[in-house]
């Protein structure tokens, strides 16, 4: 059986809700606090809200409740290793299913940040199905040079924001001598994943490559803020 409540904690994540309370502990309207929710779901939550009788009308209710999400979402941080390896000799934590189970959960955000691409990795294609879903913002950090070269195989920069449809793409500059060789993906501000592993068919399938899965908001989001504040002097907004 479901109720508005219980189907309101499982929508939103932890971050949402401390900022959706912490808009109207500052005196925002609810529509207006319901900025914070990615617009493809900002409808159903608005809806679950009143249908359990919360809302600006009940503002201290409605405070308390969002607090008890962010609370049940909160937790110490766990980090759990995840391999890739030939013949699957890697027998716990898969790398490769766990950023595709991942990804392909991820409701409000994925930040991915990668050397280049290759159409044969199977993060590649998940990554372009997740892009088009208009409730989950994307962002992707590359390589300028690495993804400039053509190739049949690797996409290049115009490509990679092409078919990453939905997604902002970020490239460094490609003679300002700096690299992008960080590799991790961030899924609703919760979840990272830090690799070893580029997005291509032999690290997926041939290398001995190590990842380590952390499940903590305040580390996910210190990773995205850190990014973005980089975003000015290291990388450019490409346009398809």
């Amino acid at each position: 059986m479901t109720s508005p409540h219980r189907d309101l904690g499982a929508l939103l994540t932890g971050t949402e809700a401390k900022q959706l309370a912490d808009r109207l502990d500052a005196g925002d309207t609810i529509t207006r606090a319901l900025s914070v929710v990615g617009a493809g779901r900002r409808l159903s939550v608005s809806g679950l809200l009143e249908n359990a009788g919360l809302g600006s009308n009940e503002r201290s209710t409605t405070i308390h409740f969002l607090r008890g999400i962010e609370g049940a979402h909160s937790h110490p941080t766990t980090i759990t290793p995840v391999w890739t390896a030939p013949n699957n000799l890697a027998q716990h934590g898969q790398l490769t299913a766990t950023i595709e189970h991942f990804v392909r959960a991820a409701h409000e955000s994925v930040v991915c940040s990668t050397f280049n691409f290759q159409r044969s990795s199977m993060q590649w294609t998940v990554l372009r199905e997740v892009a088009i879903r208009p409730e989950v913002d994307v962002r992707v950090y590359v390589d300028g040079n690495a993804a400039s070269h053509r190739s049949t195989n690797t996409p290049t920069i115009s490509e990679i924001a092409t078919e990453l449809s939905g997604a902002s793409v970020f490239r460094t500059d490609p003679n300002g001598g700096v690299r992008n060789h960080a590799k991790f993906i961030a899924i609703d501000h919760q979840y990272v994943i830090v690799t070893s592993a580029n997005f291509s068919y032999s690290a997926e399938h041939r290398n001995v490559e190590l990842g380590l899965l952390l499940e903590s908001p305040l580390l996910t989001q210190s990773i995205e803020r850190q990014m973005r504040s980089m975003e000015l002097d290291v990388y450019r907004l490409v346009r398809p």
